[in-house]
């Protein structure tokens, strides 16, 4: 069964930084579509950013300029660096690969706190 492994998060102060890494339990090139949601109390869960395996980057207009995501084949992981932080960037943070054979993927999510 395909797993994906999330770290990182935690608390930061307003303006400060943040790094979520993605781990498959898998080879990273069985995944085509990789990238985070998250979702914050009371809302739906939204799309973050993605990458693409020939690395074509999507991000939220409310992160754009603040989010980099990136894909490290060679150490078959997944990494947001989430810079400039702001207390509405607040949310569980959940990382999602699409797998060739076995669809979407999620991973368990992790807590991402912007204090003022």
């Amino acid at each position: 069964q395909v797993q994906l492994v999330e770290s990182g998060g935690g608390l930061a102060q307003a303006g400060g930084s943040l790094r979520l890494s993605c781990v498959p339990s898998g080879n990273i090139f069985s995944f085509n579509d990789m990238g985070y949601y998250r979702q914050a109390p009371g809302n739906q869960r939204e799309l973050v950013a993605r990458i693409i395996r020939g690395g074509t980057t999507n991000y939220a207009d409310s992160v754009k300029g603040r989010f980099t995501i990136s894909r490290d084949n060679a150490k078959n992981t997944v990494v947001l660096q989430m810079n400039g932080l702001k207390p509405e960037d607040t949310a569980v943070y959940y990382c999602y690969a699409d797998h060739y054979l076995n669809g979407r993927v999620w991973g368990q999510g992790t807590q991402v706190t912007v204090s003022s």
